[in-house]
């Protein structure tokens, strides 16, 4: 292969990196199951007090908070410390999949 070419290769390869990179899901490592669980056990007690039902209105309401995946991540980090639920980083990436992947639907 010349030089021309390994250059427009590589470039093409770059391209398509970046293309698979922009449109992948926001909370990739997170896992989904352990999320569930976690939003299960430790949330839905507080949602279903302050919003009603199952309280999932909190994420469905007109007016929600969360308009974007940092700001999904920013909440949870929030409820997080403000309830000292001592998660770390990776538990709340898995929270943050479950919750983009059920009610949000992010793809950035």
């Amino acid at each position: 292969m010349n030089t021309h070419a390994t250059r427009r290769f590589v470039i093409a390869a770059g391209l398509i990196a970046f293309s698979q990179a922009a449109s992948a899901e926001p909370f990739a490592k997170g896992d989904f199951a352990i999320g569930k669980s976690m939003v299960e056990k430790q949330c839905i007690a507080c949602h279903a007090e302050r919003f009603g039902g199952d309280g999932s209105a909190i994420y469905t309401r007109e007016n929600r908070m969360v308009k974007t995946s940092r700001g999904l991540l920013a909440q949870i980090r929030n409820c997080n410390t403000m309830l000292d639920l001592k998660w770390f980083e990776d538990e709340e990436l898995h929270v943050a999949n479950y919750l983009n992947k059920t009610y949000y639907k992010f793809d950035q």
